[in-house]
């Protein structure tokens, strides 16, 4: 039943991983934030069907905490189809058929690194390293794209960007197409790298995405900067330290 696991949540864990509950302690307590809950329990009173679960909605910040961001890989939309939303972005469970764009983005990465292409399409090991895979909207209804957008989710994840680009310094920022490619105003380029090409979708990859070598750029940036290169090897990563 395809409601399993999301209708049968008591309530919505929207717990934070606790550095970056302090550095987004003010949005929070905002108005906004409060609107969206609002929104949010009352998707679950009126039994909708939202992606990813409730404890997976901060699962990027989560494995990433504030002070481990090494590169921001931003997306639009979670994933909006049965079990496929994790709460980080292009990324999908262990076992999962593999989505357009992500299998287009391991295209890239074989190109730009001769890394062999991933059966697995779940990036929690580049999480765990650094690679903050930020959606710009956090939730969705099941099998409407674009659903939760202008709630509040927006708002907060520009926080969110700001946050980084203020108190932190050398972030890798990846925008893919012109969606993502709006938050460079939030992003001081003195401070920070910004790496930008087409979006990896069937529909525009071919103009800009492929060949844009943004792995082995963002890793020539962090050990420019005297920072661990990020292995984005995904095939074994249970093998691979970090």
């Amino acid at each position: 039943m395809e409601s399993q696991g999301h209708l049968a949540e008591k309530k919505i864990d929207m717990s934070m991983e606790k550095s970056w509950k302090t550095e987004l302690a003010s949005e929070f307590s905002a108005a906004y934030y409060e609107q969206l809950l609002s929104f949010l329990r009352s998707e679950k009173d009126h039994h909708i069907i939202t992606f990813p679960k409730s404890n997976q909605i901060y699962h990027a910040f989560h494995q990433t905490p504030f002070e481990k961001v090494k590169v921001v890989i931003i997306g639009q939309d979670p994933y909006h189809g049965k079990d496929q939303a994790q709460g980080l972005s292009f990324s999908v469970p262990s076992g999962l058929r593999i989505p357009p764009s992500l299998k287009n983005i391991f295209k890239e990465l074989q190109s730009d690194l001769g890394i062999k292409i991933p059966q697995n399409g779940d990036l929690s090991f580049w999480a765990q390293q650094g690679v903050f895979l930020l959606n710009a909207t956090l939730t969705v209804r099941a099998h409407t794209a674009g659903s939760h957008q202008e709630k509040g989710w927006e708002q907060f994840t520009d926080a969110v960007i700001k946050k980084l680009s203020e108190k932190r310094n050398g972030i890798v920022f990846i925008l893919w197409g012109n969606y993502a490619q709006k938050k460079e105003l939030l992003i001081d380029q003195n401070k920070h790298f910004i790496l930008k090409a087409a979006h990896p979708s069937p529909f525009s990859a071919y103009r800009g995405f492929f060949g844009c070598k943004h792995f082995s750029k963002a890793n020539e940036i962090l050990q420019k900067l005297g920072q661990k290169a990020i292995n984005w090897e995904l095939e074994n990563q249970d093998q691979n330290a970090f």
